[in-house]
């Protein structure tokens, strides 16, 4: 066994290692640029967007409103790294790290914002009459039969990692949070989230979605609101933590406390892997999700969906990350969930580490039901909607059997796999891009707007 973990492990850290980066990043830029910088220039309009998704226009094809899908992709990708990664980043990369999960962000939009659209665009019907996509659909409908191969290459990448990272990892995380701040039993946790996992799963994605939009934005809220106490608190260092994290984020960051100092690659190294790992941009799992999304026009989703990358780093990590430098705990020594927990306890005594511990619960088991979602896509490509069942029933055991394993190996193994996703939705990212231009195009000039608030941006793509 130990020979086997070592054999993962260099293969793990050479697929997260910096070619996997540059090649995320630089598919990032590349579409960025191709679509003259509208993601982030439209990010108003995406707010507006999300605001009127919440009631789709009628008619429009898919299985629930356009506002439900984004909240099923936030379930899964608002989890323990915006909580414990962020920490991990700052804890190891130091201030600066934060700087380039930001830069991350605002490149990983176009990215996000692409695999949606082609999800969207190239999205089919399958035997019971409901909207799928994802990018197994835009390859194979987008590339043609010879590249059908990769589309199943994502499935198959998916459909095992989901188990492990979307399932085990965050039911035992849970577990331990339960046990250690509550004294609740492992098997306890296991059970109770195993039930309310299988009645959710049982009513598909119509119950995964309205479970996912009353739930999601609660949990988002709730956690911004209390990190905006803690900054309330502390608003005098405010100014001193940005100038840290954008000096930091250029200059190496010298031994502190219990912090060892860190260079500038090292900061923009973790700062890159926790922000692609937090927003889960390039991975191509959203694009599931928001293929079941009603709508009227791929760029809507995508518009849509690329501001579940903004939310998600842009808003939650950043609060996370600016509560641990404000509080000084990013120097404890301290890294992961306990660093977090131990910044929320300075501030709030009492009060502090239990609320990250509920956090921790409500991001974990949201991710479970937003991950299930993604690998019963993945199964039904691969053996069509026969799979649905069994699948459900499985899940819904592992989340058992998760909260009550030792899961390192489990880790490893899903986060290799979880590269191995990337590359297959990237490479048809880059091919399909001329597609994402033209369909973006097909958009903005079908789309009722007077010419004198139209950005010059889409003047350009016209």
């Amino acid at each position: 066994m130990e020979t086997l973990t070592a054999i993962v492990t260099a293969i793990n850290d050479f697929v997260w290692g910096p070619p996997m980066l540059v090649l995320i990043l630089g598919t990032g830029l590349f579409l960025q640029a191709r679509l003259k910088l509208m993601p982030v220039l439209r990010i108003g309009t995406g707010f507006r967007m999300i605001w009127k998704g919440r009631r789709p226009s009628a008619g429009a094809a898919g299985e629930i409103s356009p506002y439900a899908a984004l909240m099923t992709a936030l379930a899964a990708t608002v989890g323990i790294g915006n909580i414990a990664g962020v920490a991990t980043a700052i804890a190891i990369g130091g201030p600066g790290a934060l700087f380039w999960m930001w830069m991350t962000a605002l490149v990983g939009m176009a990215t996000k914002y692409a695999e949606v659209l082609l999800a969207v665009h190239f999205r089919e019907t399958d035997d019971r009459g409901e909207q799928t996509g994802g990018p197994m659909y835009a390859i194979k409908n987008g590339l043609g039969p010879r590249w059908r191969w990769l589309g199943g290459a994502f499935a198959v990448f998916g459909g095992i990692a989901g188990f492990g990272i979307g399932n085990m990892v965050q039911s035992n995380s849970i577990a331990e949070v339960m046990n250690a701040s509550f004294g609740v039993s492992p098997w306890i946790s296991g059970i109770v989230m195993a039930v309310l996992t299988g009645f959710v799963l049982l009513g598909g994605v119509k119950r995964i979605g309205a479970v996912a939009e009353k739930l999601v934005p609660f949990m988002c809220v709730g956690y911004v609101a209390v990190s905006l106490v803690v900054l309330g608190l502390y608003a005098d260092r405010i100014p001193e933590a940005f100038a840290l994290i954008l000096h930091h984020a250029f200059n190496p960051t010298a031994a502190t406390g219990g912090f060892v100092g860190a260079g500038v690659l090292m900061a923009m190294r973790y700062g890159v892997a926790r922000g692609i790992f937090s927003n889960e941009a390039g991975l191509g799992t959203a694009g599931i999700a928001q293929a079941a999304g009603r709508t009227r026009h791929a760029a809507e989703s995508g518009l849509i969906g690329m501001m579940g990358t903004f939310i998600d780093t842009l808003i939650v990590c950043t609060m996370t990350g600016l509560v641990l430098i404000v509080t000084g705990a990013w120097h404890s020594g301290l890294k992961g969930a306990v660093l977090s927990s131990s910044a929320f306890e300075t501030a709030l005594p009492g009060f502090g580490a239990n609320f990250l511990a509920v956090a921790i619960v409500v991001f974990a088991y949201t991710t479970i039901l937003g991950w299930a979602y993604y690998g019963e896509k993945c199964w039904a490509y691969l053996v069509g909607t026969v799979s649905e069942t069994p699948y459900r029933l499985a899940w819904t055991v592992f989340v058992l059997v998760g909260a009550v394993t030792q899961l390192d190996f489990v880790w490893l193994v899903s986060d290799t796999l979880n590269a191995f996703m990337a590359f297959p939705n990237l490479v048809s990212l880059v091919l399909l891009s001329p597609v994402v231009v033209k369909v973006t195009r097909d958009y903005w000039a079908r789309r009722d707007v007077p010419a004198a608030i139209v950005p010059p941006v889409v003047s350009t793509l016209r």
